[in-house]
C-alpha cells in the first residue's frame, strides 16, 4: 500500500482586502503575499504588530481611533467593513491558515520529506484556524462563524493524519498501528462530513458544500477500507485466519462503496481506487481460498470483533502572536502606557515581597545551622588529621635538609664540647696546685715562726703571698661557676645530640620517631560516617546558596511590562491599579507570572526542611565520634610536642656552639691568669 497513488486535498482560498486606514506600504505587503513559506511568515510578522499596535492604541469597535477595515467574504465574494482592528487580525488569521492549507495541498506527497513538510503545514492550518475561533468574536463574517470554523479544523487535522498514515505506510510500520492512524483518520473526516451536512453551514459555504462532501465522505470509506486491510494484516500474522476473512472481506465492502462515491472525481482518485482494489481483492481471495481448504476456521461475524480505536498523532499547532522569534522587534516598543508602568511597580513589590518571605526563610535556617556547628567545633578538612601522620611537615623537612647539606654538624658539637672540657679540666688542676702550693708555704711559714720566735704565729699568709693568694681565690671562685655552667651545657647537648642526629639520618627514622594513631575498624566507620553527614552538610549550604542566587537573578530580570503593554486593551482596562490595591483582575494577572518562582521555592523549602534530619544525624554521629576524638586528639598533641623537641634540638644547635666556643675561650684566658 506504500505505493498508492496520493489521494487529492481540500485547501481554501485566502480573502481580499479592502480599505484599512494603514501604511500603504505595509499593507500591500501584508495582504498581496506570495504563495509560499515567506508569505506564512510575513502574515505571522503582521499578525503580531497588529497585535502590538492595538494593545497601545484604542482601534477596536466603539474606541476612539477606530477606523473602518474591509475585506471580502469568501464565499459570497461581498465586501464586509468593521471598524475594529480585530477584524483585520481575523482576516490575516484567516488567510494564514488559507495558505498553510494551500501549501499543505500542492505538494505531490511522493517523498518522506514531502509527506512530513504537507503535514505540518496541515497542522499549521488547524493552529490558526483554532486560535481565531477560540478568540475572535464569530460576528464579523460568514467564512469566520464557528460552524465554518469547526468544519476548517477538523478537515485540516484529518488531511495531516492522512499525510501521517502515507509516512506510515511508507516505513512499514506495524499493522495494528497502520490501522489505528487510518481510523482516525476516519473520525476525523466523520467530524468533518457532520459539519457538511448541517443544513446551515451548507447555506453558508453555497455550491463548494457539494464537492467538499462527496470527496469525504468517499475518504472516510476508503480509509476505513485501508484500516480494515491492516487490521486483517494482523490477524494473518497472529494466525486468525478467520478473523482475516472477515476484515478483508470488510475491507472490500467498504472500498466497493467509496468507488461508488467516487464518480466525478479526479483521474487520481480513481487511480487510488483500483491500485488499493487490486491490493485488498487479491488478499481477500487468497485468505477465502486458504481457509476454505487449508485451515477450515470459522469466519465471525465483523460485528463481534473489536473495533479498530483511532490513535490522533497530530495536532493544531499553536499560535502566538506575541512570539519574537515568529513577529520580529515590536516596532511599538517605546510606547508604554502609564498604566502599565503602574502595574509593573505593583509586580516589583509583590516579588520583592516574595524575596523577604524566602530569604527571612533562609536566614531563620542559617543562624540554626551556623550556631549547632559552632557549638559541634567540627571542622570538615581537619575533622580526622589522618593525613598529616602520612608525612613529615614542612618545617622539619626544612631542618632535615639544612643538616643534610653540613654532616658534621653532630661530630663538630662533640669535639667542640670535648676541646670544652679539656680545657676546664687542666685549669681546674692549675688552679688547685696553685692552692696546694700557697697552703703549703702558709704551712712553712707557720712553722719557721714558731721556732724563731716561739710566739703565735699571724694569721693569713705573709705580705708578698697574701695578694697571691687573693688573686687564685677569685679564680677559683669563677671557675665554681663556669663549672656550673659548663655542667649545665653538656646536659643540654646530651638533650639534643639525639634529636640532631635523627635529623640528620635518612627521612624514613624521623617519620618513625614521629607519633601516629591507631584505629580499630569501628573507629574508622565512625569517622567516615561523620565526614560523609559533614559533606552532607556542606552540599546543603552550597545549595541553598545556588538556589538562592538563581532566585535573586530570576527577579532581577523579571520584568513584565511588555507583556502588560501587549495584553489586549480590553483586558488591560480591568488591569489599571487602583490607589490602594490592585484590582482582582490585576491580582490575578500577577499570580500567573508568580507561578514561574513556584518549582524554584519547591526545592528551597526541601532543602530547608531537609536541616533537621541533617542536623539531627550529625548529633548522632558526633557522640559516637566523642572517643575517637579524644585519642585523635591526644595523638596529635603528642605529634605536634615531637615536632616542636626536634625543631628546638636544631635550633639549640648554633647556640650550643656559640655557648661552647665562649665557653673555651674563657677557659683560655683563665688558664693564662692561672699560669
Amino acid at each position: 500500500m506504500e505505493a498508492v497513488p496520493r489521494m487529492p486535498m481540500i485547501w481554501l482560498d485566502l480573502k481580499e482586502a479592502g480599505e484599512f486606514a494603514f501604511n500603504a506600504a505595509v499593507k500591500k505587503s501584508a495582504v498581496s503575499v506570495p504563495r509560499d513559506f515567506e508569505g506564512c511568515s510575513t502574515l505571522r510578522k503582521y499578525l503580531g504588530q497588529l497585535h502590538f499596535l492595538q494593545s497601545r492604541i484604542p482601534m477596536g469597535a466603539g474606541q476612539d481611533a477606530a477606523v473602518p477595515v474591509t475585506w471580502t467574504e469568501i464565499f459570497s465574494g461581498k465586501t464586509v467593513t468593521h471598524e475594529d482592528i480585530k477584524y483585520e487580525q481575523a482576516c490575516v488569521l484567516y488567510n494564514l491558515g488559507a495558505l498553510h492549507s494551500m501549501l499543505g495541498a500542492m505538494d505531490k506527497r511522493v517523498s518522506e520529506e514531502g509527506m512530513k513538510v504537507s503535514c505540518t503545514h496541515f497542522q499549521c492550518a488547524a493552529g490558526a484556524f483554532t486560535y481565531l475561533r477560540d478568540h475572535f468574536p464569530h460576528s464579523y463574517s460568514v467564512d469566520m462563524s464557528h460552524q465554518i470554523l469547526s468544519l476548517n479544523i477538523n478537515l485540516m487535522l484529518g488531511q495531516a493524519q492522512e499525510c501521517l498514515l502515507e509516512k506510515s505506510m511508507l516505513d512499514n510500520r506495524k499493522s495494528f498501528l497502520v490501522a489505528r492512524i487510518s481510523a482516525q483518520v476516519v473520525d476525523y473526516y466523520k467530524e468533518a462530513c457532520r459539519a457538511l451536512e448541517n443544513s446551515e453551514t451548507a447555506a453558508l459555504l453555497g455550491k463548494i458544500q457539494k464537492d467538499w462532501k462527496k470527496l469525504v465522505q468517499m475518504k472516510i470509506y476508503y480509509f476505513a477500507a485501508v484500516a480494515h486491510l491492516h487490521m486483517g494484516k494482523q490477524a494473518e500474522e497472529q494466525q486468525k485466519f478467520g478473523e482475516r476473512v472477515i476484515y478483508f472481506q470488510s475491507a472490500l465492502d467498504k472500498l466497493n462503496e467509496a468507488i461508488k462515491l467516487a464518480k466525478g472525481q479526479p483521474e487520481t482518485v480513481q487511480e487510488a481506487l483500483r491500485f488499493t482494489m487490486d491490493v485488498i481483492g487479491g488478499k481477500y481471495n487468497s485468505a477465502k481460498k486458504d481457509n476454505d481448504f487449508i485451515y477450515h476456521e470459522a469466519v465471525p461475524a465483523l460485528d463481534t470483533l473489536q473495533s479498530v480505536k483511532g490513535a490522533p498523532l497530530v495536532k493544531a499547532l499553536p499560535v502566538n502572536p506575541m512570539d519574537p522569534a515568529v513577529t520580529g522587534p515590536d516596532i511599538f516598543a517605546k510606547l508604554v502606557p502609564m498604566a502599565a508602568h503602574e502595574a509593573s511597580s505593583l509586580y516589583s513589590e509583590e516579588k520583592a515581597k516574595l524575596l523577604r518571605d524566602v530569604m527571612a526563610k533562609i536566614e531563620a535556617k542559617n543562624e540554626v545551622l551556623d550556631q549547632f556547628m559552632d557549638s559541634m567545633q567540627l571542622d570538615p578538612e581537619t575533622v580526622d588529621n589522618l593525613d598529616m601522620y602520612n608525612h613529615i611537615p614542612p618545617v622539619l623537612m626544612e631542618k632535615c635538609a639544612a643538616l643534610s647539606v653540613r654532616p658534621d654538624t653532630v661530630r663538630n658539637l662533640v669535639q667542640s664540647m670535648q676541646v670544652l672540657s679539656g680545657v676546664f679540666t687542666d685549669v681546674e688542676a692549675s688552679l688547685k696546685e696553685i692552692r696546694d702550693l700557697l697552703e703549703e708555704d702558709e704551712a712553712q711559714e707557720r712553722k719557721l715562726q714558731e721556732l724563731l720566735g716561739q710566739v703565735p704565729p699571724a694569721p693569713g699568709s705573709p705580705p708578698g703571698l697574701a695578694e697571691v693568694s687573693k688573686e687564685c681565690s677569685k679564680y677559683l671562685e669563677l671557675h665554681e661557676k663556669a663549672s656550673f655552667t659548663n655542667t649545665e651545657l653538656h646536659r643540654a647537648m646530651n638533650l639534643h645530640l639525639g634529636n640532631l642526629r635523627l635529623l640528620g639520618g635518612p627521612l624514613e627514622q624521623v617519620r618513625a620517631a614521629l607519633p601516629t594513631p591507631t584505629l580499630s575498624e569501628d573507629d574508622k566507620q565512625v569517622l567516615q560516617n561523620l565526614k560523609r553527614i559533614l559533606a552532607k552538610v556542606q552540599e546543603m549550604r552550597d545549595q541553598r546558596m545556588s538556589l538562592e542566587q538563581q532566585l535573586r537573578e530570576m527577579i532581577q530580570k523579571d520584568d513584565i511590562t511588555t507583556s502588560l503593554v501587549t495584553t489586549d486593551r480590553s483586558e488591560r482596562a480591568a488591569l489599571a491599579p487602583s490607589p490602594t490595591d490592585p484590582p482582582l483582575s490585576l491580582q490575578k494577572l500577577f499570580e500567573e507570572q508568580l507561578r514561574k518562582y513556584d518549582q524554584l521555592k519547591v526545592y528551597l523549602e526541601q532543602n530547608l526542611a531537609a536541616q533537621e534530619n541533617v542536623l539531627k544525624a550529625l548529633t548522632d554521629a558526633n557522640v559516637k565520634y566523642a572517643a575517637v576524638r579524644k585519642g585523635l586528639a591526644e595523638v596529635e598533641h603528642k605529634w605536634n610536642t615531637t615536632v616542636q623537641t626536634l625543631v628546638a634540638s636544631y635550633e639549640a644547635y648554633e647556640d650550643l656552639m656559640k655557648k661552647s666556643q665562649e665557653g673555651k675561650d674563657f677557659y683560655t684566658d683563665l688558664e693564662g691568669k692561672a699560669a
